[in-house]
């Protein structure tokens, strides 16, 4: 709020300088809010995914857990102008693997089997490559499909999961 009324401030007295400057650190910040959020979601995503993978088995709460954050990464990466994007498509392996992935294992860690395994030997258990693989190919959706067609198009790509075939048959897994 401090920022909106400095803003005013040098506008009304002509200090047009420190008004850009200003707009600017506003984008900057607005920018870092919206990444942040997409991070998160994208946590989130890859947390369903660790937990299929160790599983072997997908829940309804997960396949809807993992059409929210594929919802809301496409709304929130696509910029105001409608054209382009805040994460471009060749730059989600390096975020997922540098920023997310051992949050994410971290955060599974206490779902996966009943919190069976401390955030160390899930590290040790999780294969990262096909988890990057199958998040890079939901991210990939965002860019190719409208926000009508997404969740079809995640379906068909969960039911490519193990347990997908069990989910959308409502089998329930022998476990």
């Amino acid at each position: 709020m401090q920022e909106l009324i400095n803003l005013k401030t040098y506008i009304l007295e002509a200090r047009y300088e420190e008004a850009l400057a200003l707009v600017d650190k506003l984008e900057a910040m607005s920018k870092q809010a919206i990444l942040r959020t997409i991070q998160s979601h994208l946590t989130i995503l890859i947390i369903h995914l660790i937990k299929n993978q160790v599983e072997q088995r997908l829940t309804g709460f997960w396949v809807n857990s993992i059409r929210n954050s594929m919802r809301e990464i496409k709304k929130l990466n696509l910029k105001d102008n409608k054209t382009s994007y805040y994460i471009k498509q060749d730059e989600w392996e390096k975020l997922i693997e540098e920023e997310v992935m051992e949050d994410a294992i971290a955060a599974a860690s206490e779902d996966v089997l009943e919190g069976q395994y401390n955030q160390f030997q899930l590290s040790k258990l999780v294969d990262r490559n096909p988890i990057i693989e199958i998040t890079s190919k939901f991210l990939h959706l965002t860019y190719s499909h409208s926000a009508k067609e997404l969740p079809t198009v995640v379906a068909e790509t969960l039911i490519q999961l193990p347990g997908g075939e069990d989910w959308i048959n409502r089998k329930q897994p022998d476990r």
